[in-house]
């Protein structure tokens, strides 16, 4: 509420302020002043106190002009409060633009469904004609049939195992007789490029397994199996791997070959047993970085080495199992006998 000089020296003049002289223009009439009292009585009524704050708000009102609206109250900005808050900057205030995705995104294969890539090839060679011996296994199961065996290894996102664990990878290698090409040895591989996909892949892995099928892996009775069965599970899939027979290589390799070499790696065995030299691999355990980065828009290179690891892995599986078969044939044959010739009594 505005308070004009005018009205001050009227209430001054009725406090009984002397001093107070308020002139008033003609049209205005000011109203009769109450008859004055004894100077007790108006000592009473009026105590000293009263001028010195009339005084105040007098001198507060003659620096103040009157009938100016008040200027409107400003409001910092965000960078103003930044400042006095004393804030640091964290780069320019822009907004930022898109991240680009990577151009080179192109998977090998043929996507079967969506998300789920199939990537074939076959290499032409001889296919053992034989039931192949299990003699360096030491399986009670003395033979098997080329044609039933089945190399595969798996891929996947880590290798803590667990439900959080997914193979987004899965390559076979099996003997087969192509219509066209002949014989040799046909390999298979299913990868995922999303999530949903998982369930088409467990399902067309299924589809290539037959009631007579054996397994053949590298550690893969302890991990790639048991990790596969939890994702069928997890699927609600039937579980097609428990009921045929597995035949884990690094078992017998450990048998024969722990202590001549460093390790017993897959990657070590195949460079001194079967002189195989990778070139450009890209290591197993980079194999979920570079899956994960091409899910998160990332480009595909890493994920093609990552393919070109796991047919490497299965090849080199059918060609262990055959190695394993002919030196254990070998070590069964006895050693030839000396017969010295007779000498003439």
């Amino acid at each position: 509420m505005s308070l004009s000089l005018d009205k001050l020296r009227l209430l001054r003049r009725q406090a009984g302020d002397a001093k107070a002289v308020a002139p008033m223009a003609p049209a205005e009439a000011l109203p009769q002043p109450a008859p004055a009292l004894p100077a007790a009585a108006n000592d009473a009524r009026q105590p000293a106190p009263a001028r010195s704050v009339f005084a105040w708000v007098e001198k507060e009102i003659r620096h103040k002009p009157t009938g100016v609206a008040a200027a409107p109250r400003q409001v910092a900005d965000a960078k103003g409060l930044r400042r006095l808050l004393g804030v640091r900057e964290r780069g320019s205030e822009a907004t930022p633009a898109p991240r680009a995705r990577a151009q080179d995104r192109s998977l090998p294969g043929t996507e079967i469904a969506p998300g789920l890539h199939l990537i074939e090839s076959f290499l032409p060679g001889d296919v053992p004609s034989a039931p192949l011996s299990l003699a360096f296994a030491k399986r009670d199961q003395q033979h098997v049939a080329p044609q039933d065996l089945l190399f595969f290894d798996t891929e996947t996102t880590g290798l803590a195992g667990g439900t959080g664990t997914r193979a987004f990878m899965i390559g076979a290698a099996d003997w087969h007789l192509h219509p066209e090409r002949g014989a040799g040895l046909r390999i298979r591989q299913l990868m995922i490029s999303t999530m949903a996909a998982e369930t088409a892949m467990l399902r067309t892995f299924t589809g290539w397994l037959a009631p007579t099928t054996v397994f053949s892996s590298y550690n893969g009775r302890s991990y790639d199996a048991p990790l596969l069965k939890t994702r069928y599970r997890l699927a609600r899939q039937g579980d097609p791997i428990t009921a045929l027979d597995h035949i884990d290589l690094l078992y017998p390799t450990r048998r024969r070959y722990r202590g001549v070499w460093e390790n017993c790696r897959l990657a070590t065995i195949e460079r001194q047993l079967l002189k195989v030299v990778r070139e450009d691999d890209l290591p197993g355990s980079e194999a979920p970085s570079a899956w994960l980065r091409y899910l998160r828009g990332g480009d595909a290179v890493n994920l093609r080495r990552v393919v070109e690891h796991n047919h490497q892995d299965v090849v080199t599986l059918a060609q262990l199992f055959l190695a394993l078969v002919e030196q254990q044939a070998q070590a069964d044959v006895p050693p030839p006998v000396n017969c010295l010739p007779l000498q003439a009594g």
